[in-house]
């Protein structure tokens, strides 16, 4: 009999990857939305369930019979003084009805930690990291940075800058060093994690493969299609600025790009404890691997005709690599 694994959050970009991840190998699925009936519109297949982080009633309800769950929420788009609070009381609640439930295991993709104070947006995904885990479940906390991959928001706010502008400016922030990451990674290692047989909590960091500035990353992206936007470094632009100037040219979030920027004012290296460390013989994707291929899965109807010419121009370079 398949173990049933639920989603918290499974409408978000890691999560509608994560379902194809978990089905593939041999999970039954619950996933889990606030709005079940407009998810299924998306995918109809899938088994979609209420499941609200602050209605106690439906997660009784979906973890009934279930074996793991894997926390993806986090409130992005939320403002206010008490976002570590709100976020810790709805982590409180998942981790009580999973307790009466009986649930094996828990995984929560995480936010990195900082090498000085988190920002509040990083603070408050750490205080729900440590509200899961002090729990009797196992639970397993993946601390990743930016995620690479068609839908991700950090993605969309370096891809759109990277091949929207010809000519930059650079804040300092953009001199911060992380680890980015590639969304099939991300999957892998939640799935692993689900079948650790470990039963005390851990707390990982989950980095990719190389450390790069977010300049480089940048540079990366424009590469890939064979272009160099001019880049003239402004120190002076501050993330709170910058994020204005992201809000005109990307197609991202501004209340999610905001923090994201806001988390930037030092370097995200992992430290510690990595998970890449249990299992040695995976090998990582590449940054330039991951950024092929979010680029060439990013939809042809959601951008414009010049940028459709641009996915063609991909195209035809990865019909010519080795």
């Amino acid at each position: 009999m398949s173990q049933v694994c639920v989603i918290a959050g499974a409408s978000g970009f890691v999560g509608q990857q994560l379902v194809t991840a978990l089905l593939d190998s041999g999970y039954d699925v619950k996933c889990g939305s606030r709005r079940p009936d407009q998810s299924a519109l998306r995918h109809p297949a899938w088994n979609w369930v209420h499941l609200d982080v602050d209605d106690t009633s439906s997660l009784d309800n979906v973890f009934q019979g279930a074996d793991s769950l894997i926390y993806l929420v986090h409130q992005m788009r939320e403002t206010g003084p008490d976002l570590a609070g709100r976020e810790q009381s709805s982590a409180h609640r998942v981790r009580s009805a999973a307790e009466r439930a009986g649930l094996r295991r828990i995984v929560y993709l995480g936010g990195p930690q900082p090498q000085t104070k988190p920002s509040p947006h990083l603070a408050a995904r750490l205080a729900t990291g440590v509200a899961l885990r002090k729990g009797t479940i196992s639970t397993i906390e993946l601390q990743a940075g930016m995620i690479i991959g068609a839908g991700s928001q950090s993605w969309m706010i370096v891809r759109d800058l990277a091949l929207r502008l010809p000519v930059m400016v650079l804040p300092s922030w953009l001199s911060r060093r992380s680890q980015p990451i590639g969304i099939a990674d991300v999957c892998r290692a939640i799935v692993y994690s689900v079948q650790l047989t470990q039963q005390k909590s851990s707390c990982l960091a989950l980095p990719g493969p190389e450390v790069v500035t977010a300049r480089e990353v940048l540079e990366r992206i424009a590469a890939a299609v064979g272009i160099r936007p001019v880049m003239i470094p402004i120190p002076i632009l501050t993330p709170s600025v910058s994020s204005h100037w992201i809000r005109w040219v990307t197609r991202a979030d501004y209340a999610v790009a905001r923090k994201l920027v806001e988390g930037l004012t030092t370097d995200l290296i992992a430290d510690g404890t990595n998970f890449w460390d249990l299992y040695p013989e995976v090998e990582r994707t590449g940054l330039d691997q991951a950024i092929g291929a979010a680029l060439l899965s990013e939809p042809p109807e959601s951008l414009p005709p010049w940028q459709r010419r641009l996915e063609y121009i991909i195209q035809r370079i990865s019909m010519r690599a080795p």
